[in-house]
């Protein structure tokens, strides 16, 4: 699964990619060809060529996997517990008036206000993703919707103003 932990691959796809990286230093060691250990784990060779480069500077323990690529984030689990369960009161219990809709502005803003750190909206929006929060469209048309104003409007103003 890709970006489950908000970015990068999981932690069985790194030691997946490891341990090709692995078998790759084995044949580095029996002196086999670049193009054919990259037939052979079917990689580019420029990767190959890189994995050769890092193994010679500092052996197979060179190849060995990193952790997760990016930021760390700067809220720890019991930080984003405390931001879910802020969420889950809702906008109003946080002095957000009587709109109970959360945009990313006032996520971010409750993050500062809480955490005393400041995020983005793309990464507010990265951290509301990753707490299981998604863009929400309304389940059903506003009660004073009139289906004849609208298709009036799709027929005739819409494409008079598009010319």
């Amino acid at each position: 699964m890709r970006y489950p932990d908000g970015g990068g691959l999981s932690a069985r796809g790194r030691a997946k990619r490891e341990a090709v990286r692995r078998q790759a230093a084995g044949w580095f060691a029996e002196d086999v060809s670049v193009p054919e250990i990259a037939a052979r784990l079917r990689v580019s060779q420029t990767a190959v060529y890189g994995w050769r480069k890092r193994w010679r500077a500092g052996g197979e323990r060179a190849l060995a996997s990193k952790g997760a690529g990016g930021s760390r984030c700067r809220l720890d689990e019991g930080r984003l517990r405390r931001l879910a369960d802020a969420l889950d009161e809702g906008p109003a219990a946080h002095g957000f008036g009587s709109d109970q809709r959360w945009t990313l502005a006032r996520v971010s803003d409750l993050i500062a206000r809480m955490f005393h750190t400041r995020y983005t909206l793309r990464g507010t929006a990265n951290i509301m993703y990753r707490l299981g929060w998604s863009v929400q469209v309304p389940q059903q048309r506003a009660v004073e919707r009139d289906e004849a104003v609208v298709t009036t409007w799709r027929r005739e103003t819409w494409p008079a103003g598009k010319r």
